[in-house]
């Protein structure tokens, strides 16, 4: 059976964390001796637990705001169980736009919605053609749903798992495998289909492989992360941060050796000209269960770690992206916290003040978030993977 993709380093806890009810065990909570961290003052709501099947199950993906309405997507459950794009009120209010039926519409959706001029963009990570290599869709917001194009490994890419950005009116994508060395492609589209290889990546240094990313434009360049690859190839090597022009001229900014991080599966964020992401592994706490880490990179490459998780019960394993609010940083990790499940934390622009706002796993509350947060009128919104009332996943709201 084919674990759902979660990135490489929870791909492993994942399956200790399924099976620790048949003889294996739970990951580890905190490091041995470390003294519980008093959560900061926030307000947390569940608002939506998933588990009715035709509702959706296990989103992975963030949530948008379009005009005060969040808009998701679950990689499974729906009709068929092959995932949905929904919609959800401020108060937990749950509407299946479109449920996909696994076959050319497209199947399991890992990535957030794209907005532009009142239509939803999105992709698959499988479905759409003969192979089921993923597709790139779209879906009004009345539930009409049209596949704008179908990935075939070459030359296009196979197996989109991030989010789509609008730069100028043109979508750019990645995908995480497929192209010349199935390491994944850097593609752009026209909102009608139209679709374009900027680039493939290569494994070895000074490229990576596997792009889990999306993109990020700073004055019309575009920046990324591949979750492997560089100097240790396919088999040892820990990722890379790179950019790679509109015309598809790729540089290499960063190439992670463990110490400061490996396997950086999530989306790179802007804040007046520094970029600041995470990385799924690694750092000082670093080993089978536990560690990544918070960084910031200029974008001519110096990169700065700026916070190691796995220390005591300040979360472990996070692989969404950071939200800046008024100079504060705010995240999920998958793992870690006080029971084990995940954390939401905050920490200011150099590193120094991390903190554990909310811990999951206490009750029905949900469990692994995946994705990264959004901001709406006073309150954070995310989701969690699994966990809530039927161990599908929730929709939550914190005010920090």
């Amino acid at each position: 059976m084919e674990r759902l993709y979660i990135g490489r380093v929870a791909l492993t806890t994942a399956v200790v964390f399924v099976f620790a009810g048949c003889g294996g065990s739970q990951p580890p909570i905190a490091a041995p001796g470390a003294v519980p961290q008093a959560p900061a003052s926030t307000s947390y709501k569940s608002l939506y637990s998933f588990g009715k099947g035709s509702d959706g199950q296990e989103p992975k993906a963030g949530l948008i705001d379009v005009n005060g309405t969040l808009y998701g997507t679950t990689y499974a459950g729906g009709v068929q169980g092959d995932g949905t794009v929904f919609s959800m009120s401020t108060t937990g209010s749950e509407k299946v736009l479109y449920s996909f039926l696994g076959g050319n519409d497209g199947a399991n959706p890992s990535a957030s919605l794209l907005a532009v001029k009142g239509v939803l963009y999105g992709t698959t990570r499988y479905g759409g053609g003969e192979y089921s290599f993923g597709t790139v869709f779209k879906v009004s917001k009345t539930g009409r749903e049209k596949v704008l194009h179908n990935f075939d490994p070459v030359p296009d890419g196979a197996n989109p798992v991030a989010s789509l950005i609008d730069v100028k009116g043109k979508l750019y994508g990645t995908t995480y495998s497929g192209g010349i060395d199935d390491a994944g492609t850097v593609y752009r589209m026209s909102t009608s289909g139209n679709e374009k290889v900027l680039y493939n990546f290569f494994f070895y240094y000074p490229s990576g492989g596997n792009v889990a990313a999306n993109l990020l434009d700073v004055k019309g360049t575009l920046y990324g992360t591949t979750e492997l690859g560089g100097s240790g190839g396919p088999s040892s090597g820990y990722g890379t941060l790179y950019s790679v022009s509109t015309n598809g001229t790729e540089k290499l900014l960063h190439d992670f050796d463990n110490s400061d991080g490996y396997y950086p599966a999530a989306s790179l964020i802007n804040v007046n000209g520094t970029l600041y992401g995470t990385t799924e592994g690694g750092g000082a706490y670093a080993d089978s269960l536990a560690g990544g880490t918070a960084f910031s990179i200029t974008t001519s490459g110096s990169l700065t770690t700026l916070h190691s998780f796995g220390s005591g019960f300040d979360g472990s394993l996070p692989w969404a992206p950071l939200l800046n609010l008024r100079g504060t940083l705010y995240g999920t990790t998958a793992y870690g916290g006080a029971y084990g499940k995940g954390t939401v934390f905050s920490m200011n622009l150099t590193g120094t003040d991390e903190k554990v706002l909310h811990s999951f796993g206490h009750g029905s509350d949900g469990e692994m978030p995946l994705a990264g947060l959004i901001y709406v009128k006073g309150a954070l919104y995310g989701t969690t993977s699994a966990g809530g009332k039927d161990g599908d996943g929730t929709v939550f709201a914190l005010t920090p």
